[in-house]
């Protein structure tokens, strides 16, 4: 019979840290929508008080309201191609048996397959100039 190691040793600690980590990574960002009802123009603590005339400030300039709809729009614009895009390609992935499909295939992956291609070639050019 074979002793089992324990696969999880150590792993309160790495939960820890990552909880840790996640907490100074997105505590800043949790924190803005409350300084935004602070009563003071700095972004300090203690806060001054409740107020919501920063948001009114915001929705009363015609321009960021049409700013923010022409966004809006442009944003289901594209999620809505791309969702079509995405399961055109993943349909002719599935059920295109056709040499057009496989070059329709490959054409929809460089965006995922070319940031890493560039790094790694990057990081060759750089270890040989390092020797």
């Amino acid at each position: 019979m074979t002793a089992r190691r324990d696969t999880n040793a150590g792993g309160g600690w790495l939960g820890l840290y990552v909880l840790g980590y996640l907490v100074f990574l997105y505590l800043p960002v949790l924190l803005i929508p409350l300084f935004s009802f602070n009563n003071s123009i700095q972004a300090a603590f203690p806060l001054q008080g409740f107020t919501l005339d920063w948001y009114r400030t915001l929705y009363g300039n015609p321009a960021l309201s049409g700013a923010l709809a022409n966004s809006l729009v442009i944003g289901v614009i594209a999620a809505s191609g791309a969702t079509l895009c995405g399961i055109t390609v993943s349909y002719m992935d599935l059920y295109g048996r056709s040499p057009l499909a496989a070059a329709i295939s490959a054409i929809a992956r460089l965006p995922i397959l070319i940031p890493g291609v560039i790094v790694g070639i990057s990081l060759l050019i750089l270890v040989n100039l390092i020797g």
